[in-house]
């Protein structure tokens, strides 16, 4: 975003942080001082949509507030300590969650942490602030999308048209790794994927995309496998001291202000996301990431997925068993707690 001149820095970052219509709008950060939650608050700090950022973690919250409420747009910054989970929360419209340890692993071996923290954090959502929207990015999203359901349903506040799952590093990544094969901008090459946010359960749609649809053979094949793995290509790079955190921080930063324009009354914010959905429901899986259009309610329609390619078709057979695994093991997980 910061390669070119400053001027096309910032006619960048203003499609990624759009302005609507001023409205107050305070978003908290649960998990803010890790390797994502840092970054993610700063991006957020950017954002002329968020006018109050709530930050909490179980350590180093406070110190990242005050740093952060530096910079010099119009949000207030309040840091919240271990213990003031519940004040941190007080007020607060949107939550984003990237709490949890990191993923130097594959996804499931994270569940048994992972699990506890999110479940944890969703009862305090329950019982300070129900009508949030919960924007989950603490991995494996397609379990801990299902826990965050499980246990606001446990508390009866669930709504499902205010629980995503942030499936958009897949969609970055698609683009990203499109536009070098075609020789065209990122910009230029939008991708949807649907499905999970894990491995096989990923599935770009590159039939549907100008620049995707003429990608063939071996060369389709690496890219599909680079869009469903490309944690992994990070985690190597790192020498598994670490994950995508700056990426996914983008990512979840480029999600929060699409749901904050579609909550400002924005029309025709559509992106990919995990949601309860009925586009599977007959075959048991209740949440699918496919492209939803948000809006003042969340949640206001879920689009089909469209014409589907062979390729993309056996995608989908190998997505679908995955997928209803994990999200089964998420329901099992609050129900057995």
């Amino acid at each position: 975003m910061f390669a070119r001149s400053a001027a096309r820095s910032l006619t960048s970052q203003s499609r990624l942080f759009s302005t609507t219509a001023a409205r107050l709008t305070k978003v908290a950060v649960l998990g803010a001082g890790g390797g994502i939650g840092q970054p993610l608050s700063l991006l957020l700090k950017s954002d002329p949509l968020v006018t109050s950022l709530s930050l909490y973690d179980i350590r180093g919250a406070p110190g990242v507030a005050a740093d952060v409420s530096h910079v010099d747009t119009g949000s207030e910054v309040n840091g919240y300590a271990a213990d003031k989970l519940d004040e941190a929360l007080e007020g607060v419209e949107v939550v984003v969650i990237p709490a949890g340890v990191p993923r130097k692993m594959t996804r499931d071996d994270l569940f048994n942490t992972n699990a506890s923290i999110v479940r944890d954090l969703a009862s305090a959502i329950g019982r300070v602030a129900p009508s949030a929207h919960v924007l989950v990015i603490s991995n494996p999203v397609n379990s801990t999308v299902p826990i965050v359901a499980s246990t606001l349903a446990k508390a009866g506040v669930y709504n499902p048209a205010r629980v995503f799952g942030v499936t958009t590093l897949d969609v970055v990544r698609a683009a990203r790794f499109t536009a070098g094969i075609a020789g065209v901008s990122p910009a230029e090459a939008p991708i949807t994927v649907v499905g999970g946010h894990s491995g096989a359960t990923i599935v770009p749609l590159l039939s549907q995309s100008t620049h995707g649809k003429g990608i063939k053979g071996e060369v389709y094949d690496k890219l599909v496998h680079r869009i469903q793995f490309g944690g992994d290509e990070v985690v190597k790079a790192k020498d598994g001291a670490g994950s995508a955190t700056l990426s996914m921080a983008y990512a979840g930063a480029k999600f929060t202000n699409a749901l904050l324009r579609g909550l400002n009354g924005e029309k025709g914010v559509v992106t990919p996301t995990f949601v309860e959905s009925p586009l599977y429901k007959d075959q048991g899986i209740d949440f699918f990431s496919s492209n939803v259009e948000l809006g003042v309610n969340g949640v206001e329609k879920i689009h089909p997925l469209g014409q589907l390619s062979a390729e993309e078709e056996k995608l989908m057979e190998a997505c679908l068993p995955e997928l209803k695994k994990n999200i089964e093991k998420g329901r099992a997980f609050v129900e057995s707690s």
